[in-house]
Protein backbone atom coordinates (compact mmCIF):
# COMPACT_ATOMS: atom_id res chain seq x y z
CA UNK A 1 0.00 0.00 0.00
CA UNK A 2 1.75 3.19 -1.11
CA UNK A 3 1.70 5.58 1.65
CA UNK A 4 1.16 8.27 -1.10
CA UNK A 5 -1.45 6.77 -2.35
CA UNK A 6 -2.98 6.98 0.95
CA UNK A 7 -3.04 10.31 1.93
CA UNK A 8 -4.55 11.39 -1.08
CA UNK A 9 -6.98 9.48 -0.60
CA UNK A 10 -7.59 10.47 3.00
CA UNK A 11 -7.07 14.11 1.31
CA UNK A 12 -9.75 13.64 -1.67
CA UNK A 13 -12.10 12.79 0.83
CA UNK A 14 -11.21 15.25 3.74
CA UNK A 15 -12.21 17.64 0.62
CA UNK A 16 -15.39 15.93 -0.75
CA UNK A 17 -16.28 15.84 2.69
CA UNK A 18 -16.00 19.78 3.60
CA UNK A 19 -17.81 20.18 0.69
CA UNK A 20 -20.55 17.47 0.75
CA UNK A 21 -20.92 15.99 3.76
CA UNK A 22 -24.44 16.59 4.87
CA UNK A 23 -25.91 13.80 5.94
CA UNK A 24 -28.56 12.07 4.41
CA UNK A 25 -31.29 11.80 6.68
CA UNK A 26 -34.39 11.88 5.83
CA UNK A 27 -37.36 13.18 8.56
CA UNK A 28 -39.22 10.57 9.87
CA UNK A 29 -41.88 9.66 12.17
CA UNK A 30 -40.23 7.05 14.50
CA UNK A 31 -43.07 3.86 14.44
CA UNK A 32 -42.71 0.46 15.94
CA UNK A 33 -44.99 -1.14 13.60
CA UNK A 34 -45.92 -4.32 13.93
CA UNK A 35 -42.69 -5.27 16.00
CA UNK A 36 -42.43 -4.61 19.71
CA UNK A 37 -38.76 -4.11 20.22
CA UNK A 38 -39.03 -4.08 24.27
CA UNK A 39 -36.23 -6.66 24.60
CA UNK A 40 -33.96 -7.36 21.76
CA UNK A 41 -31.06 -9.33 21.57
CA UNK A 42 -28.09 -10.20 18.61
CA UNK A 43 -27.01 -13.56 17.66
CA UNK A 44 -23.91 -13.90 15.83
CA UNK A 45 -20.49 -14.19 15.46
CA UNK A 46 -17.47 -11.77 15.68
CA UNK A 47 -19.31 -8.97 13.22
CA UNK A 48 -22.10 -9.22 16.07
CA UNK A 49 -19.45 -8.72 18.86
CA UNK A 50 -17.88 -5.75 17.28
CA UNK A 51 -14.65 -7.39 16.72
CA UNK A 52 -12.43 -4.92 14.62
CA UNK A 53 -8.96 -5.03 13.96
CA UNK A 54 -7.80 -8.52 14.31
CA UNK A 55 -9.41 -8.85 18.20
CA UNK A 56 -12.33 -8.34 20.14
CA UNK A 57 -11.42 -4.58 22.53
CA UNK A 58 -13.65 -2.29 24.11
CA UNK A 59 -13.60 0.15 21.38
CA UNK A 60 -15.23 -2.48 19.07
CA UNK A 61 -17.76 -3.24 21.15
CA UNK A 62 -18.75 0.00 21.85
CA UNK A 63 -19.58 0.76 18.02
CA UNK A 64 -21.09 -2.78 17.46
CA UNK A 65 -23.94 -2.79 14.96
CA UNK A 66 -26.61 -4.65 17.25
CA UNK A 67 -25.63 -1.39 19.96
CA UNK A 68 -26.58 1.02 17.29
CA UNK A 69 -29.72 -0.46 16.21
CA UNK A 70 -30.80 -0.77 19.95
CA UNK A 71 -30.29 2.95 20.48
CA UNK A 72 -32.35 3.79 17.43
CA UNK A 73 -35.36 1.46 18.24
CA UNK A 74 -35.24 3.27 21.90
CA UNK A 75 -37.24 6.28 19.97
CA UNK A 76 -39.77 3.00 19.21
CA UNK A 77 -40.32 1.74 22.31
CA UNK A 78 -36.60 -0.32 22.31
CA UNK A 79 -35.68 -0.75 26.12
CA UNK A 80 -32.38 -1.09 27.45
CA UNK A 81 -29.28 -2.99 25.55
CA UNK A 82 -26.54 -4.56 27.35
CA UNK A 83 -23.16 -5.69 25.78
CA UNK A 84 -20.81 -7.55 27.50
CA UNK A 85 -17.79 -4.54 27.61
CA UNK A 86 -14.39 -5.04 28.90
CA UNK A 87 -14.39 -2.73 32.07
CA UNK A 88 -11.84 0.24 31.43
CA UNK A 89 -8.99 -2.05 33.30
CA UNK A 90 -9.50 -4.88 30.62
CA UNK A 91 -9.93 -2.33 27.41
CA UNK A 92 -7.51 -3.65 25.56
CA UNK A 93 -9.43 -7.18 25.61
CA UNK A 94 -8.28 -9.70 23.34
CA UNK A 95 -5.79 -7.76 21.70
CA UNK A 96 -5.63 -6.12 18.52
CA UNK A 97 -3.80 -4.81 15.49
CA UNK A 98 -2.87 -0.71 15.64
CA UNK A 99 -2.00 1.46 12.50
CA UNK A 100 1.52 3.40 14.11
CA UNK A 101 2.80 4.57 10.83
CA UNK A 102 4.30 4.40 7.37
CA UNK A 103 7.60 3.09 6.27
CA UNK A 104 9.20 5.45 3.54
CA UNK A 105 8.38 5.18 0.91
CA UNK A 106 4.83 2.79 1.04
CA UNK A 107 3.54 0.17 3.76
CA UNK A 108 1.76 0.82 6.74
CA UNK A 109 3.31 -0.02 10.04
CA UNK A 110 0.98 -2.18 11.77
CA UNK A 111 1.76 -2.92 15.55
CA UNK A 112 -0.23 -5.34 17.65
CA UNK A 113 -1.66 -4.64 21.02
CA UNK A 114 -1.24 -6.94 23.86
CA UNK A 115 -4.24 -8.62 25.49
CA UNK A 116 -5.59 -7.37 28.62
CA UNK A 117 -8.30 -9.47 29.45
CA UNK A 118 -6.80 -12.68 29.51
CA UNK A 119 -6.67 -14.15 33.35
CA UNK A 120 -5.23 -17.38 32.93
CA UNK A 121 -5.55 -20.55 31.03
CA UNK A 122 -7.67 -24.14 31.12
CA UNK A 123 -6.62 -27.37 30.41
CA UNK A 124 -10.34 -28.49 28.27
CA UNK A 125 -9.95 -32.48 28.09
CA UNK A 126 -9.20 -33.66 24.56
CA UNK A 127 -8.70 -30.23 23.70
CA UNK A 128 -5.60 -28.99 25.29
CA UNK A 129 -5.09 -25.44 26.34
CA UNK A 130 -7.54 -22.34 26.17
CA UNK A 131 -7.08 -19.28 27.57
CA UNK A 132 -9.54 -17.44 29.70
CA UNK A 133 -10.48 -14.38 29.68
CA UNK A 134 -12.18 -12.16 32.80
CA UNK A 135 -15.80 -12.93 33.01
CA UNK A 136 -18.84 -10.60 32.08
CA UNK A 137 -21.51 -11.05 34.77
CA UNK A 138 -24.13 -8.22 34.25
CA UNK A 139 -27.24 -8.01 31.98
CA UNK A 140 -26.91 -9.05 28.30
CA UNK A 141 -28.39 -8.10 24.93
CA UNK A 142 -25.27 -8.59 22.71
CA UNK A 143 -24.42 -12.24 22.48
CA UNK A 144 -22.00 -12.31 19.38
CA UNK A 145 -19.12 -14.98 20.34
CA UNK A 146 -16.30 -14.36 18.16
CA UNK A 147 -15.43 -17.68 15.93
CA UNK A 148 -18.98 -19.33 16.31
CA UNK A 149 -20.07 -21.88 13.30
CA UNK A 150 -23.57 -22.67 12.87
CA UNK A 151 -22.38 -26.05 13.45
CA UNK A 152 -21.13 -24.97 17.28
CA UNK A 153 -24.08 -24.27 18.51
CA UNK A 154 -26.16 -27.32 19.74
CA UNK A 155 -22.56 -28.31 20.92
CA UNK A 156 -22.51 -29.27 24.93
CA UNK A 157 -18.86 -28.42 25.32
CA UNK A 158 -18.76 -25.80 22.99
CA UNK A 159 -18.59 -22.85 26.20
CA UNK A 160 -15.27 -24.36 27.11
CA UNK A 161 -13.55 -24.28 24.12
CA UNK A 162 -14.33 -20.96 23.27
CA UNK A 163 -13.68 -18.10 25.07
CA UNK A 164 -15.25 -15.66 24.38
CA UNK A 165 -18.40 -17.86 25.11
CA UNK A 166 -16.70 -18.91 28.08
CA UNK A 167 -16.68 -15.34 29.45
CA UNK A 168 -20.13 -14.97 29.21
CA UNK A 169 -21.03 -18.51 31.24
CA UNK A 170 -21.04 -18.84 34.93
CA UNK A 171 -18.77 -21.55 35.25
CA UNK A 172 -15.26 -22.17 34.64
CA UNK A 173 -13.73 -24.40 31.68
CA UNK A 174 -13.86 -26.99 31.48
CA UNK A 175 -17.21 -27.27 33.50
CA UNK A 176 -19.57 -25.64 31.35
CA UNK A 177 -22.34 -27.40 29.27
CA UNK A 178 -24.82 -25.16 28.25
CA UNK A 179 -25.06 -25.18 24.31
CA UNK A 180 -25.06 -21.65 22.81
CA UNK A 181 -28.86 -21.81 21.25
CA UNK A 182 -30.22 -22.48 24.36
CA UNK A 183 -27.71 -20.09 26.27
CA UNK A 184 -29.51 -17.28 23.86
CA UNK A 185 -32.99 -18.14 24.57
CA UNK A 186 -32.63 -18.74 28.47
CA UNK A 187 -34.85 -15.49 28.93
CA UNK A 188 -37.69 -14.36 27.14
CA UNK A 189 -37.26 -11.43 24.54
CA UNK A 190 -39.68 -9.87 21.85
CA UNK A 191 -36.79 -9.20 18.67
CA UNK A 192 -33.78 -10.21 17.51
CA UNK A 193 -31.31 -10.18 14.95
CA UNK A 194 -29.55 -13.33 13.55
CA UNK A 195 -26.13 -13.39 11.81
CA UNK A 196 -24.98 -17.05 12.01
CA UNK A 197 -23.26 -19.01 9.32
CA UNK A 198 -20.10 -16.57 7.91
CA UNK A 199 -17.29 -18.91 10.17
CA UNK A 200 -18.73 -22.22 8.38
CA UNK A 201 -17.08 -21.04 5.33
CA UNK A 202 -14.67 -18.21 6.98
CA UNK A 203 -12.20 -19.99 8.50
CA UNK A 204 -11.15 -22.46 5.49
CA UNK A 205 -11.09 -19.23 3.21
CA UNK A 206 -8.46 -17.08 5.97
CA UNK A 207 -6.78 -20.08 6.28
CA UNK A 208 -6.18 -20.71 2.21
CA UNK A 209 -7.73 -24.36 2.54
CA UNK A 210 -4.71 -25.47 4.39
CA UNK A 211 -6.40 -26.93 7.33
CA UNK A 212 -8.64 -30.02 7.15
CA UNK A 213 -10.56 -29.27 9.91
CA UNK A 214 -11.22 -25.68 8.74
CA UNK A 215 -13.43 -27.08 5.37
CA UNK A 216 -16.54 -25.64 5.63
CA UNK A 217 -19.98 -26.92 7.13
CA UNK A 218 -21.55 -29.89 5.47
CA UNK A 219 -24.87 -27.66 3.11
CA UNK A 220 -27.54 -30.29 4.68
CA UNK A 221 -26.71 -30.00 8.06
CA UNK A 222 -26.11 -26.38 7.34
CA UNK A 223 -29.83 -26.52 6.60
CA UNK A 224 -31.03 -28.57 9.28
CA UNK A 225 -29.34 -26.25 11.94
CA UNK A 226 -30.42 -22.59 10.21
CA UNK A 227 -34.01 -24.01 10.45
CA UNK A 228 -33.50 -25.34 13.96
CA UNK A 229 -31.76 -21.95 14.90
CA UNK A 230 -34.55 -20.05 13.39
CA UNK A 231 -37.45 -21.87 14.81
CA UNK A 232 -36.59 -21.55 18.04
CA UNK A 233 -35.70 -17.71 17.69
CA UNK A 234 -38.78 -17.39 17.01
CA UNK A 235 -40.14 -18.88 20.24
CA UNK A 236 -38.92 -15.95 21.55
CA UNK A 237 -37.18 -17.61 24.50
CA UNK A 238 -40.31 -18.36 25.98
CA UNK A 239 -42.16 -15.08 25.43
CA UNK A 240 -44.73 -16.89 22.70
CA UNK A 241 -43.32 -15.18 19.73
CA UNK A 242 -41.05 -12.87 18.77
CA UNK A 243 -40.13 -11.45 15.19
CA UNK A 244 -36.43 -10.77 14.15
CA UNK A 245 -33.94 -10.09 11.53
CA UNK A 246 -31.75 -12.68 9.40
CA UNK A 247 -28.50 -11.91 6.99
CA UNK A 248 -27.03 -13.94 4.57
CA UNK A 249 -22.75 -14.79 4.49
CA UNK A 250 -21.13 -11.73 2.79
CA UNK A 251 -18.59 -12.42 -0.27
CA UNK A 252 -15.89 -13.04 1.58
CA UNK A 253 -13.35 -12.98 -1.57
CA UNK A 254 -13.73 -9.24 -2.11
CA UNK A 255 -12.70 -8.24 1.39
CA UNK A 256 -9.26 -6.26 1.88
CA UNK A 257 -7.71 -9.38 3.24
CA UNK A 258 -8.01 -11.01 -0.27
CA UNK A 259 -8.01 -8.51 -2.30
CA UNK A 260 -4.55 -6.48 -1.14
CA UNK A 261 -1.90 -8.73 -2.02
CA UNK A 262 -2.15 -9.58 -5.83
CA UNK A 263 0.31 -11.28 -7.75
CA UNK A 264 0.71 -8.23 -10.16
CA UNK A 265 1.60 -6.39 -7.04
CA UNK A 266 4.23 -9.33 -5.76
CA UNK A 267 6.07 -9.40 -9.30
CA UNK A 268 6.37 -5.16 -9.47
CA UNK A 269 8.01 -5.22 -6.44
CA UNK A 270 10.13 -8.13 -6.83
CA UNK A 271 10.98 -7.48 -10.82
CA UNK A 272 12.66 -3.92 -9.20
CA UNK A 273 15.27 -5.53 -8.14
CA UNK A 274 15.26 -9.01 -10.54
CA UNK A 275 13.28 -8.20 -13.96
CA UNK A 276 13.77 -11.63 -14.76
CA UNK A 277 11.16 -12.96 -12.67
CA UNK A 278 8.20 -13.64 -14.27
CA UNK A 279 6.33 -15.79 -11.89
CA UNK A 280 5.59 -16.23 -8.16
CA UNK A 281 5.00 -19.76 -7.45
CA UNK A 282 2.98 -21.68 -4.82
CA UNK A 283 1.86 -24.80 -3.17
CA UNK A 284 -2.10 -25.05 -3.99
CA UNK A 285 -4.44 -27.43 -1.95
CA UNK A 286 -3.74 -30.10 -4.31
CA UNK A 287 -1.28 -30.79 -6.62
CA UNK A 288 2.50 -29.98 -7.54
CA UNK A 289 3.59 -26.42 -7.19
CA UNK A 290 2.71 -24.13 -9.51
CA UNK A 291 3.19 -20.75 -11.22
CA UNK A 292 0.52 -18.37 -9.65
CA UNK A 293 -2.31 -16.99 -11.89
CA UNK A 294 -4.42 -14.04 -11.57
CA UNK A 295 -7.33 -16.59 -10.22
CA UNK A 296 -5.62 -17.67 -7.16
CA UNK A 297 -5.80 -15.34 -3.73
CA UNK A 298 -2.96 -14.27 -1.97
CA UNK A 299 -3.70 -13.50 1.88
CA UNK A 300 -3.39 -10.60 3.81
CA UNK A 301 -0.74 -12.09 6.12
CA UNK A 302 1.70 -12.94 3.73
CA UNK A 303 2.05 -9.14 3.27
CA UNK A 304 3.13 -9.08 7.11
CA UNK A 305 5.36 -12.04 6.87
CA UNK A 306 7.34 -10.06 4.34
CA UNK A 307 8.82 -13.37 3.02
CA UNK A 308 9.12 -13.25 -0.58
CA UNK A 309 12.82 -13.70 -2.67
CA UNK A 310 14.32 -14.79 0.87
CA UNK A 311 16.59 -18.06 0.63
CA UNK A 312 15.64 -20.81 2.11
CA UNK A 313 18.81 -22.80 3.53
CA UNK A 314 19.65 -24.23 0.29
CA UNK A 315 19.86 -20.95 -1.15
CA UNK A 316 16.17 -20.81 -2.98
CA UNK A 317 14.30 -17.61 -3.00
CA UNK A 318 10.87 -18.05 -1.42
CA UNK A 319 8.38 -17.72 -3.77
CA UNK A 320 10.17 -17.48 -6.84
CA UNK A 321 11.58 -21.34 -7.53
CA UNK A 322 8.74 -24.24 -7.33
CA UNK A 323 11.15 -25.78 -4.67
CA UNK A 324 10.45 -23.17 -2.57
CA UNK A 325 6.93 -22.00 -3.23
CA UNK A 326 4.47 -19.88 -1.47
CA UNK A 327 3.04 -22.03 1.32
CA UNK A 328 -0.57 -23.26 0.94
CA UNK A 329 -1.64 -21.26 4.27
CA UNK A 330 -0.75 -17.75 2.57
CA UNK A 331 -2.91 -18.63 -0.97
CA UNK A 332 -6.43 -19.92 -2.03
CA UNK A 333 -5.96 -21.34 -5.19
CA UNK A 334 -8.56 -20.77 -7.74
CA UNK A 335 -9.87 -24.77 -6.62
CA UNK A 336 -10.26 -23.77 -2.87
CA UNK A 337 -12.22 -19.98 -3.95
CA UNK A 338 -14.58 -22.03 -6.13
CA UNK A 339 -15.43 -24.10 -2.95
CA UNK A 340 -15.77 -20.97 -1.03
CA UNK A 341 -18.33 -19.41 -3.29
CA UNK A 342 -20.44 -22.87 -3.54
CA UNK A 343 -20.64 -23.20 -0.48
CA UNK A 344 -21.53 -19.24 0.43
CA UNK A 345 -24.04 -19.23 -2.28
CA UNK A 346 -25.82 -22.79 -1.21
CA UNK A 347 -25.52 -21.34 2.79
CA UNK A 348 -27.25 -18.42 1.07
CA UNK A 349 -30.31 -20.04 -0.35
CA UNK A 350 -30.64 -21.75 2.84
CA UNK A 351 -30.61 -18.35 5.06
CA UNK A 352 -33.03 -16.87 2.23
CA UNK A 353 -35.79 -19.30 1.95
CA UNK A 354 -36.00 -19.91 5.92
CA UNK A 355 -36.49 -16.28 6.54
CA UNK A 356 -39.09 -16.27 3.96
CA UNK A 357 -40.62 -19.76 5.87
CA UNK A 358 -41.04 -17.88 9.07
CA UNK A 359 -41.69 -14.25 8.29
CA UNK A 360 -38.27 -12.54 8.99
CA UNK A 361 -36.59 -9.64 7.41
CA UNK A 362 -33.42 -10.25 5.70
CA UNK A 363 -30.24 -8.74 4.75
CA UNK A 364 -28.84 -8.96 2.10
CA UNK A 365 -25.21 -8.51 3.19
CA UNK A 366 -23.49 -10.72 0.59
CA UNK A 367 -24.99 -7.61 -2.01
CA UNK A 368 -24.19 -4.86 0.67
CA UNK A 369 -20.27 -5.80 0.60
CA UNK A 370 -20.06 -6.23 -3.29
CA UNK A 371 -21.58 -3.01 -3.79
CA UNK A 372 -18.65 -1.50 -2.12
CA UNK A 373 -15.75 -3.21 -3.71
CA UNK A 374 -15.49 -0.48 -6.14
CA UNK A 375 -16.31 2.10 -3.80
CA UNK A 376 -19.75 4.11 -3.00
CA UNK A 377 -20.49 7.53 -1.28
CA UNK A 378 -22.34 7.63 1.97
CA UNK A 379 -23.19 10.74 2.96
CA UNK A 380 -20.74 12.84 1.26
CA UNK A 381 -17.15 10.59 1.72
CA UNK A 382 -16.53 7.67 -0.48
CA UNK A 383 -16.24 4.09 1.00
CA UNK A 384 -14.74 1.55 -0.50
CA UNK A 385 -13.10 -1.67 0.04
CA UNK A 386 -9.78 -0.95 -0.39
CA UNK A 387 -7.25 -1.75 2.33
CA UNK A 388 -6.97 1.17 4.80
CA UNK A 389 -7.71 3.54 2.47
CA UNK A 390 -11.40 2.13 2.05
CA UNK A 391 -12.74 3.34 5.45
CA UNK A 392 -15.00 0.15 5.15
CA UNK A 393 -12.94 -2.54 6.72
CA UNK A 394 -10.33 -2.49 9.95
CA UNK A 395 -7.00 -3.66 9.62
CA UNK A 396 -7.44 -7.29 9.93
CA UNK A 397 -8.92 -7.07 6.41
CA UNK A 398 -12.14 -8.94 7.39
CA UNK A 399 -13.97 -7.34 10.36
CA UNK A 400 -15.32 -3.81 10.26
CA UNK A 401 -14.51 -0.37 10.95
CA UNK A 402 -17.07 1.39 13.02
CA UNK A 403 -18.06 3.39 10.01
CA UNK A 404 -18.49 -0.17 8.31
CA UNK A 405 -20.47 -0.73 11.42
CA UNK A 406 -22.82 1.78 11.16
CA UNK A 407 -23.55 1.36 7.36
CA UNK A 408 -24.33 -2.39 8.40
CA UNK A 409 -26.74 -1.24 11.26
CA UNK A 410 -28.29 0.91 8.45
CA UNK A 411 -28.87 -2.31 6.02
CA UNK A 412 -30.54 -3.99 9.39
CA UNK A 413 -32.98 -1.27 10.06
CA UNK A 414 -33.73 -0.69 6.54
CA UNK A 415 -34.86 -4.49 5.97
CA UNK A 416 -36.68 -4.81 9.78
CA UNK A 417 -38.85 -1.09 8.67
CA UNK A 418 -39.83 -3.35 5.80
CA UNK A 419 -40.65 -5.99 6.96
CA UNK A 420 -42.71 -4.52 9.87
CA UNK A 421 -44.07 -1.69 8.63
CA UNK A 422 -42.27 0.43 11.65
CA UNK A 423 -39.83 3.57 10.70
CA UNK A 424 -36.85 2.81 13.04
CA UNK A 425 -34.60 6.03 12.34
CA UNK A 426 -31.07 5.37 10.23
CA UNK A 427 -27.82 5.98 12.49
CA UNK A 428 -25.55 9.00 11.11
CA UNK A 429 -22.54 7.07 9.62
CA UNK A 430 -20.86 10.21 9.18
CA UNK A 431 -20.72 9.95 13.34
CA UNK A 432 -18.07 6.97 12.82
CA UNK A 433 -14.48 6.69 11.68
CA UNK A 434 -12.86 4.86 9.78
CA UNK A 435 -9.27 2.96 10.48
CA UNK A 436 -7.77 5.14 12.81
CA UNK A 437 -4.59 6.77 11.76
CA UNK A 438 -2.06 7.49 14.38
Amino acid sequence: MNSKFIFRSILAVAVVAAASCKPDLKTVTPSKGSADFSRYIAVGNSLTSGFADGGLYLDGQQNSFPLMIATQMQTVGGGTFSTPFFNANQADGSGYKKLTGFTSPSDPIITDVPAQAVIGSATVPGFGTVPLFAKYTGDLNNYGVPGIRLNHITLTYYGNVNPYFERLLPNTSPANTVPYLNFVNSKPFTFFSMWLGNNDVLGYATGGGAVAADFPTDKALFTQLYNLAAGTMVKGGGSGAAKGVVANIPDVLSTPYFTTVTLKALLDVIQKSQPQVQNIFIQPGTGAPRPATAEDYFLLPLKAANVIGKPNAAGIPYGLHPLNPVESKYVLDKAEAAIVVDYTNSYNATIKSVAAANGLAFVDANAVFKSYAAGRTVNGALVSAAYISGNLFSLDGIHLTPMGYAIVANEFIKSINAQYGSSVPIVDVTKYRGVKFP
